[in-house]
């Protein structure tokens, strides 16, 4: 579960149709926390989703606003998920908590040991 620090998020129809496939077909704790997150979602063709946004494939840049660290990944369904190439699921906890944001918007989510992770996007590439 995350804490989106930004404006709505911002969804194709087509991410939107596959991402709820996905869900409907997954029974677990990641499906249903991306049902949460994209059930909040501004719904948009293709053509008018904002260069800024993060989408199924688009490559994104974030800070760790605790370490400082940047990196890249590029958000993917399960089965193209490949953490040597940094193709991460939008099943993960934090591909759920990227998708539909904004360059800019800040995340946080929590991970083991009681501790928060704290993003923030700096770039979005959309996929070509």
């Amino acid at each position: 579960m995350s804490n989106k620090k930004s404006s709505a998020l911002v969804i194709t129809k087509i991410d939107y149709a596959q991402l709820m496939q996905l869900i409907e077909q997954s029974d677990s704790d990641a499906a249903d926390a991306l049902d949460q997150e994209i059930s909040r979602a501004k719904i948009v063709e293709t053509h008018k989703l904002p260069s800024n946004v993060v989408a199924m494939n688009s490559k994104v840049t974030f800070c760790d606003l605790d370490s400082n660290e940047e990196k890249t990944i590029q958000l993917v369904y399960p089965q193209d998920a490949d953490v040597s190439q940094m193709k991460i699921s939008v099943l993960s906890p934090v591909g759920s908590a990227l998708i539909g944001l904004k360059i800019g918007g800040a995340i946080e989510w929590p991970v083991p040991l009681g501790k928060v992770r704290r993003l923030k996007v700096i770039a979005v590439e959309q996929a070509q």
